[in-house]
């Protein structure tokens, strides 16, 4: 038996059809291809031009703030992404099962309308302001501005920390932490010395995403008026300045290309392994706070309430005062919500049916070609939306004959395959992990079996392989579907012109300070994404995750 399965393995990983290479290899290769003209751009400014405009102000600016944005995200998705994680699994604070879902609901909220709440709840003609009126009190901290962006920004990406973390907890072998306590470790002893080893890995997983939602997000930064990379690349995109924008993504993505380079030197650093896996989110928790157990529960209450009380808070203020006819032209419509569902609808599809041959070349081949093309998908993933909408716009400028006329931007890139390309090359990689993970896990015996019975390739993988793969298809398919939803900059820029989507609403509402109109498009997005991530959540169940 054990033969056959190394036959079977030597043939499946060691002979794949060339067509399947090829088709992986086409399909990475069009993830990339893209980003090429970005550079191509950036390479035709003169030396001379180009590091006047890298040496302006106003691009040192731009450099620190998205720096400083960057790193403080980061620490404080990690100042609070792992004392929740912590508290939810190890410790006895009361409510720690509401709790454990209810930090991570954030997650669900796109930081943008986060952020127009918060400047409608906190700014300086604010809710908030008018109900310190009467005491008084007629001005509160400034709202706009760094601070206030890496704390709203920070409110939305914690839960990437939390989970990763979370995770990494609920493996964790916690007679470890016991045998730490009998010998006089406390509990900050015993953490640090014993749990935070074993999950730093974790923790480093959690804080790449942060640092890539933070240096990559539009919608907040343009909002909190905060002068950073995605921000100024739109506005010198609008004012035709394509140059600049093209040196500026240029520096964008390096800055992510050192946050991978960090993230890989700090996981690779901490590979540390226990020898036993235990059930730590089961049973009794490990960690009893005693006197300290209901003061505890301060921290999740404060961050929930937030991040998820002050936008319902303001959702329901703007709906009871808002004022129907101020402006109709912004009223919702159920176009918005069709034209948002079927781009999301064929990004999913799309993605899926692009993801399928990479992922599967992948969990079947241990050649180097398979390594090279599932990283090559990873490309759209770590860069920046914006970045990429403007590397695609130079693209169509280009195939319609316009690549030189910086002052003429061309109806072509406009159009929807073109904005659902872009979805694609943005998000597949969720679908090409998500399948190859289902994909590993089907016996490759299987195939063999049915191989030597006479059975074609591409048939005994229709009737074997795909089934069994499809709860990854399925929730990969979710979330390309749910990203693409609440993705902004991508479709601000590639949109088709009276191509309004629910997130191009939201934005239109806020730019012309109409938020009583962002309401229900907001809301619709919202129920949205908890129904994506209810199929995720019901999909992880499935494959037993």
């Amino acid at each position: 038996m054990k033969s056959i399965f190394r036959r079977a393995r030597r043939t499946t990983f060691d002979e794949q059809p060339l067509g399947l290479t090829l088709v992986a290899g086409a399909i990475a290769a069009a993830m990339i291809f893209p980003l090429t003209w970005l550079v191509y751009e950036a390479a035709t400014v003169e030396p001379v031009r180009a590091w006047g405009l890298l040496a302006r102000p106003l691009t040192i600016e731009v450099v620190i703030n998205s720096l400083l944005l960057t790193a403080g995200v980061t620490g404080l998705s990690i100042l609070i992404g792992v004392p929740l994680a912590w508290l939810t699994v190890q410790t006895d604070v009361p409510f720690r099962r509401f709790w454990s879902v209810v930090v991570a609901l954030p997650l669900v909220i796109p930081s943008y309308i986060g952020a127009f709440a918060f400047v409608s709840a906190f700014g300086p003609r604010g809710e908030f302001v008018s109900i310190l009126a009467p005491l008084g009190i007629e001005r509160v901290p400034e709202i706009y501005g760094l601070p206030g962006t890496i704390m709203v920004i920070t409110l939305y990406t914690y839960p990437y920390v939390y989970l990763t973390t979370r995770a990494a907890l609920l493996s964790f072998d916690t007679t470890l932490i016991e045998a730490a306590r009998t010998l006089n470790h406390g509990r900050w002893s015993a953490f640090r010395n014993v749990t935070l080893p074993q999950v730093r890995p974790a923790i480093a997983a959690g804080a790449l995403l942060a640092a890539l939602y933070a240096i990559s997000d539009f919608g907040t930064p343009a909002i909190m008026r905060l002068s950073v990379f995605t921000r100024q690349i739109y506005v010198e995109m609008q004012a035709f300045n394509v140059e600049y924008a093209a040196l500026l993504s240029l520096q964008l993505l390096g800055i992510v290309v050192v946050v991978l380079a960090l993230e890989s030197h700090v996981r690779s650093n901490d590979a540390v392994h226990s020898d036993r896996v235990g059930d730590g989110g089961s049973g009794d928790p490990p960690v009893s706070l005693g006197r300290w157990r209901w003061p505890a529960t301060l921290l999740p209450a404060a961050v929930s309430a937030l991040a998820l009380v002050v936008p319902i808070w303001i959702f329901c203020l703007w709906l009871v005062n808002a004022d129907p006819t101020a402006r109709p032209e912004l009223a919702f419509e159920l176009e918005y919500a069709t034209n948002s569902l079927k781009v999301a609808g064929a990004a999913a599809l799309v993605a899926v049916l692009a993801a399928l041959p990479v992922a599967y070349f992948a969990a079947r081949s241990d050649s180097t070609q398979s390594w090279i093309f599932e990283r090559a998908t990873y490309v759209g993933f770590a860069v920046p939306g914006i970045a990429l909408a403007l590397a695609l716009v130079f693209f169509a400028t280009a195939y319609d004959g316009f690549a030189g006329d910086d002052a003429l931007l061309p109806a072509i890139y406009k159009t929807t395959p073109l904005l659902v390309f872009a979805y694609v090359v943005r998000f597949m990689p969720q679908a090409v992990g998500s399948i190859r993970t289902s994909t590993l896990q089907v016996d490759p015996t299987l195939v063999e079996a049915a191989r030597t019975l006479g059975t074609p390739p591409f048939r005994a993988f229709r009737r074997i392989t795909l089934p069994l793969v499809s709860p990854g298809i399925v929730a990969g398919a979710a979330l390309v579907f749910l990203t693409t939803m609440k993705e902004l900059p991508v479709t601000l820029i590639l949109r088709p012109t009276g191509f309004d989507t629910i997130v191009t609403i939201i934005w239109q509402a806020q730019e012309q300070a109409y938020f009583q109109y962002a309401v229900i498009p907001s809301i619709i997005l919202l129920v949205v994404s908890g129904l994506s991530m209810v199929i995720l959540l019901s999909m992880g169940n499935r494959e037993g995750l």
